[in-house]
């Protein structure tokens, strides 16, 4: 009689199994980083929707406004637990906004950082400076 081979061979298997540890050996590490990077667009998309009436409340008054929240409707969100105003408060000098990372229930590479976005004038905004590492930021706030 002749019997037909049904199936895998351990060492198939095995093979098709280190094959998947591999790949998710690799795969985490990038996961782990896009997720960081989707938490920081959060403090980006916040601070951007500051940039308009900042920047109408400076041409009206001609100086910045004392608070954040003062021209400002969403100040904090999921994952940035505060948008404030570091400096430039009150004055006609250069502003900063500063989007704060909350310290919990986000990704460990962001954890309490900053971001912070500086414009002297209202028009020309620059978010290269804060604690977020470069490769978290969006390529328009990497130095």
């Amino acid at each position: 009689m002749s019997y037909l081979k049904k199936g895998f061979t351990l060492i198939e298997l095995m093979i098709v199994v280190a094959i998947i540890g591999i790949l998710a050996a690799v795969a985490i590490p990038a996961y782990q980083d896009y997720i960081a990077r989707s938490q920081v667009s959060e403090a980006v998309s916040l601070t951007a929707g500051g940039k308009t009436p900042m920047a109408e409340y400076f041409a009206d008054k001609g100086i910045w406004p004392s608070t954040a929240s003062d021209v400002m409707g969403n100040t904090a969100g999921k994952y940035v637990s505060a948008i404030t105003l570091v400096a430039g408060g009150g004055s006609s000098g250069p502003m900063s906004l500063e989007a704060r990372i909350k310290n919990v229930g986000v990704n460990t590479a962001i954890t309490g950082a900053t971001l912070i976005l500086t414009s002297v004038d209202g028009k020309i905004w620059d978010c290269t400076t804060g604690t977020i590492g470069a490769k978290y930021r969006p390529a328009a706030c990497r130095p």
